[in-house]
């Protein structure tokens, strides 16, 4: 099996650009440190990757090598993660406050196009690889159903309000199937392409570049949900969570809501 054909492979997937980009570039550098896949060579990979990046960047490539693995027919050879030391609070998320007014600003100066990104980022929870495959089908049926590897099935709901207020959008446009992003050329937008012009776009409206971001309004999603419905159970499905254990962050303040409660209630 070529890198070639790894290619291929990644392409014929439901992963994302950047995952695709993320694991071929993992595959080329082990392949150029090393002359053949071998349970020491893998070994070795794991220690110079733990000697040299975080924690993180070293399970991003292992997932890599293991997602390779199993395209060779190797899996059993798979790679034991690194153990992150996870924080006890969300960074950089945006307040339903900057949220609501990043809506509305977006809507009066009739950037719908951008309006719309964002709220089905935040209502839905969607990230913004699955964001990209909703389609005018989807929203008239009111929700995206999308399987993982393992056949496992996650349905997206698209709550009503937003789902009328698309479909007078789609109607205003003439636009009655379809992906719902598109870029100017008439393709479905890239993720990176929606990054960008959100932080343009809140940084036009003054709004902190930090919580500006796709996955930021998936977060406000988990916590504006737990807010209104303690049921986390619920929450780990809804955000295609593995582990509930994943999503028991969301029970958690922010590094800015922690800040504001140490600042009211610490006076001594």
């Amino acid at each position: 099996m070529t890198i070639k054909d790894f290619e291929k492979y990644l392409q014929s997937t439901n992963l994302s650009e950047n995952t695709n980009a993320s694991y071929l570039f993992a595959v080329k550098q082990f392949k150029n440190q090393y002359d053949a896949v071998s349970k020491k060579n893998l070994r070795t990979y794991k220690v110079w990757l733990i000697e040299n990046f975080k924690p993180k960047t070293v399970n991003l490539r292992l997932r890599a090598i293991n997602f390779y693995l199993e395209f060779i027919g190797k899996s059993s050879w798979k790679i034991p993660f690194v153990r992150v030391q996870q924080k006890a609070f969300l960074e950089n998320v945006i307040s339903e406050a900057d949220y609501a007014y990043f809506k509305s600003s977006l809507k009066r100066d009739n950037e719908l196009f951008w309006y719309f990104v964002i709220r089905f980022l935040a209502a839905t929870g969607a990230r913004v690889s699955e964001l990209i495959q909703i389609k005018v089908e989807h929203v008239k049926m009111g929700h995206l159903d999308l399987y993982s590897k393992g056949g496992k099935l996650r349905r997206i709901y698209i709550p009503k309000k937003l789902q009328e207020e698309a479909l007078a959008w789609f109607e205003n446009k003439n636009q009655n199937s379809g992906f719902i992003f598109l870029n100017k050329y008439g393709k479905r937008i890239t993720t990176r392409g929606i990054s960008g012009q959100l932080k343009k776009l809140g940084a036009k409206y003054g709004i902190n570049p930090a919580v500006i971001y796709p996955h930021s309004f998936r977060h406000r999603f988990a916590k504006s949900f737990l807010e209104r419905c303690n049921d986390i159970a619920f929450l780990a499905d809804l955000m295609g969570h593995e582990s509930i254990e994943t999503t028991r962050i969301y029970l958690r303040k922010t590094s800015t809501e922690q800040r504001a409660i140490v600042d009211e209630v610490i006076d001594w």
